[in-house]
């Protein structure tokens, strides 16, 4: 058999040269190298299984100078001409993934980079252990995400526990698909009634948390809930921690901010008889929808992990979601109130449509 690496020293176990990914700026993902088309790239990568090929040696060649990048952060300098003998095992104690995301960066076209997985001939070929005591930025790890959302379905699942053993009455009516769709709201009723009892505030609470829960799900398979990644700050496990409690505290405030835009606004245009059956019917809504999204979204994470996930792929159901609710809250309202169907409208653009065109705005 024909070696290959430094004087031919290596059998070939795999060779990467068609197994080169680049980035598409128009499909915002890593897609095959095709020669016809990426001929001018400078960039190419390739996922390397570290765990299937152990005591194997890396192999890496550039015709001209170039730099290695591993998961995104650049380790060294490619000589042109020169071989580059990495050992996995090595890569494996660094790094301790299964898998890792290497980058040639260097001259375009795929003549100019050699990429095999080898094994020596004998042992004097001298391997270049890579140690991790280089200055060098690294991506976030989705070892904490991972960690991170797994106890978040067990807290998720104790706020529930508690809330269906403590206020089991309650629990049924909120989750009740049947009530939610049924018109006719008894104001007199203890949910309906006290929009700022004790039972209200802890299933808004409980929703903010699931709500917190969904929006890290998302970040973590890189779909940018913010505009700005920073806003969550470092993807460490304490990090996201503070996140979801930060963003839990800030969903809870924003829910308890509307309704008191909801009293505002029924005073404005002599509502007030409809603005609590209005909250009650927000939160059941959103109870149902956004905990049944929550789990089938965290169903699918766990199990297709090699799924892409896309922006339209979340926000078409939840566009499909609220555009129902607004139809449902003016069916609701209009049972209620004898009150003309424009003011109706206006009320419900200026506490349903307005946000959510603000809110696509700027996912967008």
């Amino acid at each position: 058999m024909i070696g290959i690496g430094p004087e031919s020293r290596y059998y070939p176990v795999h060779d990467f040269n068609d197994d080169f990914l680049v980035y598409d700026e128009a499909e915002k993902a890593y897609v095959p190298y095709i020669v016809e088309q990426h001929a001018d790239k400078t960039a190419l990568s390739a996922y390397i299984d570290l765990e299937s090929n152990r005591h194997y040696q890396l192999l890496i060649r550039t015709r001209q100078d170039g730099y290695l990048f591993v998961n995104a952060a650049l380790k060294q300098k490619l000589r042109g001409g020169t071989w580059q003998v990495l050992s996995i095992d090595s890569l494996f104690r660094v790094y301790r993934q299964p898998e890792i995301f290497l980058t040639l960066y260097g001259a375009p076209g795929l003549n100019d980079r050699q990429l095999f997985i080898g094994y020596p001939k004998s042992t004097t070929q001298k391997t270049v252990m890579l140690r991790d005591d280089s200055l060098s930025l690294h991506p976030r790890q989705m070892s904490a995400y991972t960690s991170f959302l797994g106890i978040g379905l067990l807290v998720l699942l104790a706020t529930h526990a508690f809330l269906f053993s403590v206020h089991h009455r309650a629990f049924l009516r909120f989750y009740s698909l049947r009530d939610l769709l049924s018109l006719r709201a008894q104001e007199e009723s203890f949910l309906i009634g006290r929009p700022l009892s004790s039972i209200n505030i802890l299933f808004t609470i409980n929703l903010s948390l699931v709500l917190a829960y969904l929006m890290l799900l998302v970040q973590s398979h890189d779909i940018a809930v913010f505009t700005s990644r920073s806003v969550l700050g470092e993807q460490t496990f304490g990090s996201l921690a503070r996140s979801f409690l930060l963003l839990g505290t800030g969903t809870f405030i924003a829910r308890m901010g509307k309704y008191v835009l909801l009293e505002v606004l029924g005073g404005l245009y002599k509502m007030q008889d409809s603005i609590n059956v209005h909250f009650f019917k927000l939160l059941q809504s959103s109870m149902l929808f956004f905990t049944a999204m929550t789990l089938l979204v965290a169903v699918i994470a766990y199990n297709t992990p090699t799924l892409v996930w896309t922006q339209s792929l979340l926000l078409t159901p939840i566009i499909a979601f609220y555009t129902a609710r607004l139809a449902l809250l003016y069916l609701v309202i209009r049972s209620i109130e004898p009150i003309k169907n424009l003011y109706l409208f206006s009320y419900l653009c200026i506490v349903e449509l307005i946000p959510l065109i603000i809110g696509l705005r700027f996912a967008l």
